[in-house]
């Protein structure tokens, strides 16, 4: 029997996720395993732990990462924060807020559904109304970065709206932690997940959280045991936990937790609010580029995540034809649409490592070349300079 290695072949990551990962991450993952309690592992996970609470602006003592990709980082928020008989107000304005409310019915709770239009933001007046009308509700959960459409809600108000009614909050940061200003203490928000293969440039397979004060009480207080026993808190606690005496919980994924260390480090050696910067930079670029060509978007601008870019698919242009011709000829992964954006909708992202000038500008000639060959009624030959003119 013939056994070979697996040689994946080389991609420009352009998609929703996973994004391009910095040659340093990987080298990082490389290093020699050691036991997952080991004193200088132990030290690893308290410099992961500042890290986290660099790049979500907190403070709070319960930052981690759980060692498993982003949904797992939201089961971790809901099975911990929501009892049977509880209710929940979901806003719901892409697939991954209806994700949110499944969680919630999977814990026993009643979901109360703020349903918002695909592409905008999160209303927060809609929010208002449903807590007046469901005094009873003690979480709101919303979507801060929709990764279907593109589209960033002001959680800062939203997290002011659900303190005022008495409840805590569930934010999902998947796509714009270390993109665009995620402010966890500023807003006031109380659980908070994310993942790694976005903006942080890391490999799939961990999850950021972070639990304010008050969701740890909740947790601590529970009427009912967490019906996860892997996703407990009143468990990980006591391995993520503060000092060099940690609790066996499981064997965390030390390669994997070497490279997340490693893009955190990234990221403060950039410094957060020129890593935002940047990706806003180079969204301006691509912007200017496919609107030269004719293309438009489907989230108004100021309600626009710069990395991760819902583009409309031209009239007659077969969405599966370009992403594989893209895929084929240039190596370029760009995303499609979901849900009721699927097929209408192509997701461009500018994440991390990825979000860089020869990306755009490669982006923006292979997508034109391509449709240009299949006719789509689209200007030619303006693309690319329509981007380097706004970088000026």
């Amino acid at each position: 029997m013939t056994v070979s290695a697996f040689n994946p072949p080389q991609r420009i990551l352009m998609g929703p996720g996973p994004s391009d990962v910095s040659p340093r991450v990987l080298e990082a993952m490389s290093r020699p395993t050691i036991g997952h309690l080991d004193p200088a592992f132990v030290g690893l996970m308290d410099e992961v732990k500042a890290r986290l609470q660099y790049a979500f602006r907190t403070k709070n003592d319960m930052t981690m990462a759980v060692s498993a990709p982003g949904s797992a980082g939201m089961e971790t928020c809901f099975v911990n924060l929501v009892e049977p008989g509880d209710t929940v107000v979901v806003c719901i304005n892409g697939v991954f807020g209806g994700r949110m409310k499944e969680n919630v019915i999977r814990c026993g709770g009643k979901a109360v559904a703020v349903e918002g239009q695909w592409g905008r933001a999160v209303d927060p007046q809609a929010l208002e109304e449903a807590l007046r009308a469901h005094p009873e509700a003690s979480v709101v959960a919303f979507v801060h970065a929709e990764t279907s459409t593109g589209a960033q809600s002001d959680a800062a108000d939203l997290c002011r709206i659900a303190r005022e009614h008495g409840c805590l909050t569930i934010v999902d940061t998947v796509t714009s932690l270390g993109g665009t200003p995620v402010l966890v203490d500023e807003w006031g928000a109380d659980a908070v997940y994310s993942g790694t293969q976005k903006c942080l440039s890391c490999a799939p397979g961990l999850s950021p959280v972070t639990f304010s004060g008050r969701a740890v009480e909740k947790v601590r207080n529970r009427a009912r045991p967490v019906q996860s026993w892997f996703l407990d808190l009143n468990l990980v606690m006591g391995y993520w936990g503060s000092g060099a005496k940690r609790a066996y919980h499981h064997t965390a994924p030390v390669n994997a937790v070497y490279g997340l260390h490693e893009a955190l480090g990234i990221l403060m050696e950039e410094g957060l609010e020129a890593a935002w910067a940047r990706h806003a930079r180079h969204h301006g670029a691509l912007k200017a580029g496919l609107e030269a060509m004719g293309l438009s978007f489907v989230v108004p601008e100021s309600e626009r995540l710069p990395q991760l870019n819902a583009v409309t698919i031209p009239e007659g242009i077969d969405d599966a034809a370009v992403r594989a011709r893209l895929l084929a000829d240039y190596g370029l992964e760009i995303g499609a649409g979901l849900g009721a954006l699927a097929g209408k909708v192509w997701r461009i992202g500018l994440m991390g490592h990825a979000c860089n000038r020869r990306n755009v500008l490669l982006c923006l000639a292979a997508l034109e070349s391509t449709l240009s060959a299949m006719q789509a009624p689209i200007e030619t030959g303006v693309a690319v300079d329509a981007a380097m003119s706004a970088y000026g």
